[in-house]
C-alpha cells in the first residue's frame, strides 16, 4: 500500500493515514495491482467510513463537475444509471448516442476519469452519490 507523495513532512501524516486506510480495505478489490496506491481504493476506504476519502472524491470528481457543467453531470449520473449503456442514456436524455460518447469525452476531460471503464464507473458512482449527500437539503416549500 502506498500513500500519496507529499511535499513536506508536515503533509506526511495524511498520506500515512490515507495507506494505512487502503490497507484495510484492500482485499475488499479483488484485482487490485500490488502495491496499490492508496487513492485508487477511495470507494473502498470512503464505504468503510474514512473521511478524507470521501472528501477527496467529492473534491475531485463530484465539485469540479458541477463547476464545470450541470450537463456534464446530469449525462453521468444518467449513463451509470443506465448501466453504462449509450442508447439507453441518449433516449432517456432526449439526445442521439453521439452527444452522449461526446460528453463522456469532455466528463475525462474535465476530471481525468473515464466513465466507460468498470473500475472507474465503480469510482465515479461513489463519487456522485458521495457529492449528492454533501449538497445542502433544499429548503421546503412553503404553502
Amino acid at each position: 500500500m502506498l500513500g500519496n507523495e507529499v511535499p513536506d513532512l508536515v503533509q506526511a501524516s495524511r498520506s500515512a493515514r490515507a495507506a494505512l486506510a487502503g490497507f484495510a480495505v484492500a482485499r475488499a478489490w479483488r484485482n487490485a495491482p500490488r502495491p496499490v496506491l492508496a487513492d485508487d481504493l477511495l470507494p473502498e476506504r470512503a464505504l468503510a467510513g474514512d473521511p478524507l476519502a470521501r472528501s477527496t472524491l467529492v473534491s475531485r470528481i463530484y465539485r469540479p463537475l458541477q463547476d464545470h457543467s450541470t450537463e456534464l453531470l446530469g449525462t453521468l449520473w444518467c449513463y451509470l444509471d443506465n448501466g453504462r449503456s449509450l442508447e439507453a442514456t441518449a433516449r432517456e436524455l432526449f439526445v442521439h448516442p453521439n452527444t452522449v460518447r461526446y460528453r463522456l469525452k469532455r466528463i475525462s476531460e474535465v476530471i481525468g476519469y473515464d466513465a466507460t471503464g468498470a473500475r472507474e464507473a465503480v469510482i465515479l458512482q461513489s463519487a456522485l452519490i458521495l457529492g449528492a449527500i454533501a449538497e445542502p437539503a433544499p429548503a421546503p416549500r412553503r404553502r
